[in-house]
């Protein structure tokens, strides 16, 4: 889980001690006290039996401890330095009183002190990183592992990284991976839910093409809103599919065929797309209608 690793806080007492200048069973062999032997002219004394001079075992036994720099016992290194101890201290911040997660209220106040809205994109996207399981809560798991990930240790640190992770999430192959993560972020794993609900969904589809937005989305979005179907949920397959369908079929829906395997509601929105723009057309033709025309109509009306 990531738990910083402790280590003696005085590393110098395990590499000399005062009771080493005596053999056991307390009796003294005459030797020299340590500030004895580094007095000049003292220091060459008699050599050890492997040939080591004293002042060289002496000072060996009296290298200072290794300076907070070098120690990195709670540092992981991949180029970018980040201690997985803060990252625990800044979860405990958020963390709820009774259970080991984030939950709505300590969302709130990260989103806040963040400095971002928990609905806007850049929130889906931490929590894609982070994966999330479920909305408005992360784990201490996902919360220790995710900052990992994006190498960051601090609300600001995390906050830096918010314009790399939105490049990323441009990218075909990780907007794919985004774009399915967030079907299941938005389902309710506490009820069992294999299915989104409808306004959720409409609102996870507006939300996760914040940045890549299909011209067919709005379209899509009206039809699933006036829900001539009566459609109650989306399914996982409709889901991924819109993301195929938006790619490949074209704006004016011409190279729609109902004899693709498409699910069927998609067949429910191409029908109700193409005759809501047929209305549409008429109505507009209506109002080019010219003056003359009507007028025309008017004398032959009174003649």
């Amino acid at each position: 889980m990531g738990q910083c690793v402790t280590k003696c806080k005085n590393p110098s007492s395990s590499l000399g001690s005062k009771s080493g200048d005596k053999e056991p069973g307390g009796k003294s062999q005459g030797k020299k006290s340590h500030k004895e032997e580094l007095r000049p002219g003292k220091a060459s004394g008699d050599p050890l039996a492997n040939g080591t001079k004293k002042m060289e075992v002496i000072e060996a036994m009296q290298l200072p401890a290794p300076s907070g720099d070098t120690r990195k016992e709670d540092l992981v290194s991949n180029g970018d330095e980040f201690s997985v101890h803060r990252i625990e201290e800044l979860f405990k911040r958020y963390k709820d009183d009774q259970e080991d997660e984030i939950l709505e209220e300590g969302m709130e106040s990260f989103c806040d002190d963040l400095c971002v809205d928990p609905a806007e994109f850049r929130v889906l996207v931490l929590a894609w990183k982070f994966q999330a399981a479920t909305m408005c809560k992360f784990t201490r798991k996902e919360f220790v592992e995710g900052c990992k990930a994006i190498k960051a240790d601090s609300l600001e640190g995390i906050h830096t990284r918010f314009p790399c992770l939105l490049m990323e999430a441009k990218m075909e192959d990780k907007f794919k991976d985004l774009y399915r993560f967030t079907f299941q972020f938005g389902l309710d794993s506490d009820e069992g839910q294999r299915s989104l609900h409808r306004e959720i969904a409409i609102a996870l589809w507006r939300l996760v093409f914040t940045q890549n937005t299909p011209s067919i989305l709005e379209q899509w979005l009206d039809f699933l809103t006036e829900n001539p179907s009566g459609v109650k949920g989306i399914s996982r397959d409709t889901w991924n599919m819109f993301l195929n369908f938006s790619q490949v079929i074209g704006t004016d829906l011409s190279n729609y065929s109902e004899d693709e395997a498409w699910p069927s509601l998609f067949d429910t929105f191409v029908e109700w797309e193409l005759e809501r723009r047929k209305k549409v057309e008429q109505e507009k033709n209506k109002c080019t209608e010219s003056p003359s025309s009507t007028e025309s109509l008017a004398q032959d009306q009174q003649d």
